[in-house]
């Protein structure tokens, strides 16, 4: 079981809390082990919006496995945001030092820079608070206009709606991309993911669309991509006529299956590529008989 902690402060926005929390708790209503908890300096936190929201005192004991995350708050500047206490700052270290995950969305930046976690990595923030954030914490490399950043079990986000898209890409990072989507599909969102990152992943990518019969099919093949995969099977596997998922297929991601299946296995292809393999053992490992078509398609998508 992995423990998903939130450290509250004063003047806590609630879409920055509610964001997160909502796709931890889908993804365990899905059966990945999350429990939520809540931890302040105070029983009763007030929100930015006005509706008191009531913390624990005591952390809960965690291990490497765990996360702790930093909703933003409502604040003109960073300067005049509210103050955490040593022991919160102190619990924030000694977690990321055991191996744990910690995080942030919004303004919730700082405080993972004022417990020091900043310090020589990629970080970044609300695009009003970017400055700020670089000039309290020079040792930091803030990245400016993207929408999470990853970096040594320090993650953090630019804030509001994208704590959303943070929490998504520690779903699919932990469960597979698959399993982000599914949560995203059942929150009805957009399973984004930050354009300048190159694990921008093609489940997810292509799963921005509401057709459940398309979803299904995409779940098929997600697991399957690396097996043959023929669409009458496919077809059957969902209960529609091959021509039907075809249309439907097309319509809602803008590929066929077979390019979607061939879009996978290139992007898991460049990976073990990436890691060392041969072109030819890539192309294995991802179910292609021969490892020309993985050349056209490297050399189409280039």
């Amino acid at each position: 079981m992995s423990h998903i902690v939130f450290l509250l402060v004063p003047g806590v926005q609630l879409l920055d809390l509610a964001g997160p929390a909502q796709v931890f708790s889908t993804a365990a209503d899905f059966g990945h082990p999350y429990t939520l908890a809540y931890v302040a300096e105070q029983p009763q936190v007030p929100t930015a919006q006005g509706l008191p929201v009531v913390a624990g005192l005591d952390w809960p004991e965690l291990g490497p496995e765990d996360l702790i995350m930093v909703p933003g708050w409502r604040t003109g500047t960073l300067a005049d945001g509210p103050a955490l206490g040593a022991a919160s700052l102190q619990a924030l270290r000694e977690h990321h030092a055991r191996g744990g995950t910690v995080a942030s969305v919004c303004a919730g930046a700082d405080a993972l820079g004022r417990a020091g976690l900043l310090d020589g990595r990629r970080c970044t923030t609300h695009h009003d608070l970017q400055d700020e954030l670089a000039l309290r914490h020079p040792r930091a490399v803030v990245v400016r206009d993207v929408l999470f950043t990853a970096a040594e079990r320090v993650i953090t986000s630019a804030g509001i709606a994208s704590g959303i898209d943070l929490a998504l890409h520690l779903v699919a990072t932990r469960h597979g991309p698959a399993a982000a989507a599914q949560v995203a599909r059942d929150m009805v969102v957009y399973a984004r993911r930050n354009g300048h990152d190159p694990q921008a992943s093609a489940m997810l990518r292509h799963r921005s669309h509401l057709d459940d019969t398309v979803h299904r099919a995409q779940d098929v093949i997600d697991t399957r991509f690396d097996e043959p995969l023929p669409l009458p099977a496919l077809a059957a596997a969902v209960g529609v006529s091959e021509r039907t998922l075809t249309r439907l297929f097309s319509r809602a991601t803008g590929l066929t299956p077979l390019r979607y299946q061939q879009t996978l296995r290139l992007e898991r292809a460049q990976h073990v590529i990436s890691q060392g393999a041969t072109i030819d053992a890539a192309a294995r490992s991802v179910g292609f008989e021969d490892p020309r078509m993985l050349r056209r398609l490297r050399a189409r998508s280039v």
